[in-house]
C-alpha cells in the first residue's frame, strides 16, 4: 500500500529545531493541567518514494524541561521523576507508519527513564513549502497519550481532599517543521 501527501519527497529531512516544538500536559492536582515543554536535540526522517516505509529517529534533551516554575523543574528532573543525572535523553524509533480510517500514524518504541514501550503518534500534515532561502520544508503535527507510570516515573503524593497531585495520563504534542537536505 502507498499513500499519496501533496508536496511529499523522498529524501532525508532534519528537524529545524528554531520552529519545533515538544511539549507535555498532565493533569495536576486532578483539578486543571500543568503544561511543559523540551528541547529536541536532534530528528531525522528517512523518506523514500512510500511515505509508509518512513523512518524516524528523535532525541529529546530532559534536562531541558521548562514549565516556568524552577522549582518544579528541579523536582521533575530529580530522580523522584526523570533522574536527568542518569536518564538525560527520551529517545523516539519508529517501527511503521500507516493510515487508519483516513488517518495517518507513526508507531515506534519510547524510551523514557530507561524504560522502552511502543507508541503511536497521530500526525497532520501542515504542507510543504521552499522558504526565502531555497530550502525545501515540511510541516507536521503529532500527538499521543501516555501513562507515565508506564515508564518508571510513579511519583506522587495522595491529597486529602481525595486523588493524587499528580496524573497518570501525559499528552505530547510534536509541532515540527524539518528541511530536506540538499545532496
Amino acid at each position: 500500500m502507498t499513500i499519496d501527501i501533496p508536496g511529499y519527497r523522498s529524501g532525508t529531512w532534519v528537524l529545524d529545531p528554531a520552529h519545533s516544538e515538544v511539549t507535555f500536559s498532565i493533569r495536576h492536582m486532578m483539578i486543571s493541567k500543568v503544561r511543559g515543554t523540551f528541547g529536541v536535540k536532534s530528528a531525522t526522517m528517512t523518506a523514500p518514494e512510500n511515505p509508509l516505509e518512513t523512518t524516524v529517529e528523535a532525541s529529546v534533551d530532559v534536562a531541558s524541561l521548562d514549565t516556568k516554575d524552577a522549582n518544579r523543574d528541579a523536582h521533575l528532573r530529580s530522580a523522584d521523576f526523570f533522574d536527568v543525572e542518569n536518564y538525560p535523553t527520551m529517545e523516539f524509533r519508529s517501527t511503521g507508519a500507516r493510515v487508519d480510517d483516513g488517518d495517518f500514524f507513526v508507531d515506534g518504541d519510547l524510551t523514557i527513564h530507561g524504560v522502552t514501550r511502543p507508541v503511536s503518534f497521530a500526525f497532520d500534515f501542515g504542507g510543504f513549502g521552499t522558504d526565502p532561502y531555497g530550502n525545501y520544508k515540511a510541516g507536521a503535527s503529532a500527538s499521543t497519550v501516555i501513562n507515565r507510570e508506564d515508564f518508571g516515573l510513579t511519583w506522587n503524593a495522595a491529597l486529602e481532599t481525595g486523588g493524587v497531585l499528580v496524573g497518570k495520563d501525559v499528552t505530547i504534542t510534536l509541532d515540527l517543521q524539518g528541511a530536506l537536505q540538499q545532496d
